[in-house]
């Protein structure tokens, strides 16, 4: 064994023990580096070694319990960001593991709500932060939070309605192999019960034939003895064959009632009697053959015919017997089904699959499907019973039954997997569009109140002239706006437009002694 096979074998493996592990350090790595590169910049307090070793501890905390309580994760980082503004980086990143690994959606929604709301009484009640701040956050909580989790939502939903799809595949194949299982099956069982009552037949004539000829009066009696002695080992083996293929006989289903030795004309002008319109086609050299193979062909045409009655009643059926190489081909035709007929169920193939077994049973090959002008076809190829000793079929066939997998189930499948993805693709359009909705939701929220009372208009601004006392002011907003964070100044006022969404200051103000001593739009 390989070095690489024994660390790649074994359950569980080596490299699967130390997968996870091994990724929750590469993610506590990558979510610590913002946070250590702006704690070790110069100039460092004191205190900031103490405060980054307490940073790392719950990110740490945050990364280990993200594994089984995916919401305690993504809390932590949430309440990390309150003590040090560079958490913010992992908030996308626990936020999207919290949708790929919860399986329900309410409790991280509860969890994003008491987070808003919280927030929200925390800097407008306690910290008395401005409305723009406020902002700010609420768009961070939502592209950085919300819109991650969606997209982690969306992963899972595809992942499990994939494999979920893959699982009723799967047990759809195998339900079907055990349906055509139990066809062929069913179909042996059938040619057990076949060859019982022809067997029987011919062996009860042989008995009757020895008991007449145990009575013959010229016969010595040596002779005599002797075909006693057959007479009852054939009536012995009859009752054998009776024993061992009689239990294959389903229970409820009486004994065949076909005549035996029915050929395909028989069946044929049974068929025409029954008021089908049919046609057959012999050609030369195309006899019905003895064996098996005779056996494979009666019933081909047995079955078309049954079928062309029951899913085409009134079309014309055309039957044909024709040599092949080596083998005779059976081909039966029917026309469309005339209109005016009342629909037929739907077939479940279960007919075409014993036939197949049966014509694959003889060493032939059998290909169905439906003609262009709307009627169905029936071909088999069949070896002749004198290529049969050789186990090979005639001219080289390969015996391939029906596939069991194919049909219509493969399409109800695919039309399934079809609606999975849809689905899933609608999750993803929700995923891209909720964010979008509260965003928009939000903003016509906040706008309102932040500019409620604080728009100066252009026009107005253009009127003012320094040197005029605040309260000669036409036009000027009774409330103000907070100034640009950094960049105010003592005795200036900031005014804004109405820019959309934001309503960001857009106008200074600095009065000297109640006076305008100048005015600036701010860029």
């Amino acid at each position: 064994m390989r070095i690489s096979d024994r660390w790649t074998s074994g359950p569980p493996s080596r490299v699967r023990r130390w997968r996870r592990p091994l990724l929750d350090g590469l993610l506590w790595a990558a979510m610590a580096t913002p946070i250590a590169g702006a704690r070790l910049s110069p100039p460092s307090p004191r205190w900031d070694f103490a405060l980054l070793v307490g940073s790392l501890a719950v990110l740490a905390v945050a990364v280990v319990s993200a594994r089984r309580w995916p919401l305690v994760g993504l809390l932590l980082v949430v309440l990390g960001s309150v003590l040090d503004g560079n958490f913010v980086f992992a908030i996308p990143v626990f936020s999207y593991l919290t949708g790929r690994r919860s399986a329900g959606a309410a409790p991280a929604a509860v969890l994003f709500g008491v987070i808003a709301v919280g927030g929200t009484v925390l800097n407008l009640g306690l910290l008395g932060t401005g409305a723009a701040t406020w902002f700010l956050l609420a768009s961070v909580l939502l592209f950085a939070g919300v819109f991650p989790w969606l997209v982690g939502r969306y992963r899972r939903q595809q992942w499990e309605l994939t494999d979920a799809a893959r699982r009723h595949a799967e047990a759809s194949t195998r339900e079907r192999r055990g349906a055509a299982e139990r066809i062929r099956l069913r179909e042996r069982a059938r040619i057990a019960e076949e060859m019982h009552d022809s067997l029987g037949h011919d062996l009860s004539l042989i008995a009757l034939r020895a008991a007449a000829l145990e009575l013959a009066d010229d016969l010595p009696p040596a002779h005599r003895a002797a075909v006693g002695e057959l007479r009852a080992s054939v009536a012995a083996a009859t009752e054998r064959l009776h024993d061992i293929i009689g239990v294959l006989r389903e229970e409820g289903r009486p004994a065949g009632v076909a005549p035996v030795g029915e050929s395909v004309v028989d069946l044929v002008d049974g068929a025409r009697e029954a008021g089908m319109a049919v046609r057959l086609d012999v050609e030369a050299g195309a006899a019905e053959p003895p064996g098996m193979t005779g056996a494979a062909a009666h019933r081909v045409v047995r079955e078309a015919l049954t079928n062309a009655a029951r899913y085409a009643p009134g079309a014309p059926v055309t039957v044909t017997l024709a040599p092949a190489g080596d083998g005779i081909e059976v081909r039966v035709r029917n026309g469309p089904a005339p209109t005016g007929h009342p629909p037929t169920p739907a077939s479940s193939g279960s007919g075409l699959l014993a036939l197949a077994e049966r014509v694959r049973l003889a060493g032939g090959v059998l290909d169905t499907g439906p003609c262009p002008d709307g009627g169905f076809a029936v071909l088999a190829r069949l070896p002749l019973p004198a290529d049969l000793s050789t186990g090979a079929p005639a001219g080289g066939w390969s015996a391939a039954p029906l596939d069991p997998d194919a049909g219509d189930d493969d399409g109800g499948i695919e039309r399934r997997l079809g609606e999975a993805r849809r689905r899933v693709r609608r999750s993803l359009v929700t995923a891209l569009a909720a964010p979008a909705g509260l965003a928009l939701a939000l903003s016509l929220v906040y706008y309102p109140f932040a500019t409620a009372g604080t728009v100066l208009s252009e026009s107005v601004y253009d009127r003012m002239r320094p040197g005029t006392a605040r309260a000669d002011l036409v036009g000027l907003p009774r409330r103000q706006l907070t100034g640009p964070l950094g960049a105010a100044e003592p005795g200036c006022e900031y005014y804004t437009d109405g820019n959309f969404p934001l309503a960001a200051p857009t106008w200074r103000l600095c009065f000297t002694d109640g006076r305008l001593a100048s005015k600036e739009r701010i860029a």
